[in-house]
């Protein structure tokens, strides 16, 4: 069943909104009624008089893949807040390096999306963001805690694709190179640049 653009259009509205508040809970910290209440007043703000460029969105919301993404973030965010304490008490410097990660899909959505997500988890932070390219430079804190370069580019593309399922279309997820379940997917994703700047 094909919904009507006009319900597409408010559907998309919904998800952004609750998405901002979700961010703004998570920059401060801390759950509480005002926090929540507070972020999806300046949501519904930013919406309705900070009108931005229409993004194009055909996939639609598949709740368990959903909830497997906010899953997974927020175990993302518990075990990388523990590795950053654990860098505060250790002698050694961490080893920091800018890596550049292609990604599977071009769409605007997904990249923002994808961005955000490895931004507020600690110790990953996107630096820049290429649209037509689909390029995202990030910075790891520290090379070991990631497991290397190129598990950290992994981590990157592991949560482009949860982000892919959770709203993604069958043609978008095809166009990826990805299917709906993680067991059978095609390893025809574009490969990231290999090359990474590392400071001592």
């Amino acid at each position: 069943m094909t919904l009507h653009p006009r319900r597409r259009t408010l559907g998309f509205h919904v998800v952004a909104t609750l998405w901002l508040t979700l961010v703004w809970v998570l920059l401060w910290g801390e759950l509480s009624i005002a926090n929540v209440l507070a972020g999806l007043l300046i949501a519904l703000v930013a919406g309705r008089f900070l009108r931005m460029p229409g993004v194009e969105f055909h996939g639609r919301v598949h709740p368990v893949a959903l909830l497997y993404l906010v899953y997974r973030f927020a175990v993302d965010l518990v075990v990388a807040s523990a590795q950053v304490a654990g860098l505060a008490l250790r002698r050694r410097p961490p080893r920091s390096a800018v890596i550049a990660v292609q990604l599977r899909s071009h769409s605007d959505l997904y990249l923002t999306l994808t961005a955000q997500l490895c931004s507020l988890v600690p110790g990953s932070l996107v630096v820049e963001a290429h649209r037509i390219t689909g390029m995202l430079y990030v910075h790891v804190l520290d090379v070991d805690t990631a497991h290397g370069i190129d598990a950290a580019r992994r981590h990157v593309l592991d949560t482009e694709a949860r982000v892919l399922r959770a709203l993604a279309s069958d043609t978008e997820l095809a166009a990826a190179g990805l299917t709906r379940t993680p067991r059978t997917d095609q390893r025809s994703a574009p490969q990231a640049r290999p090359d990474a700047e590392v400071g001592a």
